[in-house]
């Protein structure tokens, strides 16, 4: 196996199928300790049997170390319990990769609330969760003198990035995940953690009829980036955001100021139109929405 990772322990969430069990076994064969976690939900979030056993014994056949974790991520006590089976088999934590999550796709007015609540919670309250009881581990750690070399890479998606008719709710959470990781990486540096998000593209029982996928990536194509990133060689890059679909990897810009006007004093109502058109003319045009 190669020494990209050797000696390190991840967490690997919804990792018993697409792209969760090619990052996890990504980063056994490049010598971490992996937690396969798996809460085992269908694609539109019903409870399943999970498949982490079967990713766990690839794992090991192939002379790694890994253990399965069947916790809901976006349980906030689960979670906890989660980093510190981590800790109590393998001794600490040094990656998180947050992957967990399913579609319920909608057009905005076919919505339900009990849709919009459930995606939120798995998408932007699973990587929450996890990050939050990852985060006060590294933290107590670097105060007693024993400062992890940490990862985390979220996962977020070209939905959350320029957004996707159909998937208004799912665009808002994984848009919301973009965003917590530029905070959470503002935040943590000082522990020695990097935060970083990908937005994979591939070929996955989420994709799976709502695209045609006959020309799409595999899960495995998007986790040597992950495998990077986790290692200790990736301690320069932080905050960022990269888009991967197979073999073509983008950096976004995210959110960053543009043309700017400023009024003599508080604006007037009939002034904003032209002077906001304006702004517009001298700005790059948006991305479109995928499907538009």
């Amino acid at each position: 196996m190669s020494k990209l990772l050797e000696g390190r322990i991840a967490i690997v969430t919804g990792a018993g199928r697409g792209i969760g069990r090619a990052h996890a076994l990504e980063l056994a064969r490049h010598g971490a300790k992996v937690v396969v976690n798996d809460f085992g939900v269908s694609n539109n979030g019903e409870k399943t049997d999970s498949p982490a056993h079967e990713v766990v014994a690839e794992i090991e056949a192939m002379g790694g170390a890994a253990v399965v974790n069947g916790a809901d991520v976006a349980d906030f006590e689960q979670a906890a319990a989660m980093v510190q089976q981590a800790i109590d088999t393998f001794g600490g934590l040094d990656i998180l990769v947050n992957n967990a999550g399913f579609v319920r796709d909608r057009m905005l007015v076919n919505a339900s609330e009990e849709e919009f609540d459930a995606v939120m919670r798995v998408h932007l309250k699973g990587h929450f969760a996890p990050l939050r009881h990852a985060a006060a581990y590294w933290r107590a750690e670097s105060k007693e003198g024993r400062q992890r070399v940490a990862r985390v890479i979220n996962t977020t998606s070209g939905a959350g990035l320029q957004g996707s008719i159909g998937q208004v709710v799912y665009s808002a959470a994984k848009g919301g995940i973009a965003t917590m990781t530029l905070v959470a990486a503002a935040e943590l540096g000082r522990v020695g953690v990097t935060v970083n998000a990908i937005a994979p593209v591939a070929k996955t029982r989420m994709t799976e009829g709502a695209f045609d996928t006959s020309e799409m990536a595999l899960p495995e194509d998007n986790s040597p980036l992950v495998a990077w990133l986790a290692s200790e060689e990736a301690g320069d890059v932080t905050g960022r955001v990269i888009e991967v679909d197979g073999s073509l990897m983008t950096l976004e810009n995210a959110w960053s100021h543009g043309p700017a006007a400023k009024a003599d004093g508080r604006w007037v109502a009939g002034d904003v139109g032209a002077a906001l058109r304006g702004l517009i003319a001298g700005a790059p045009a948006p991305e479109p929405v995928y499907g538009a």
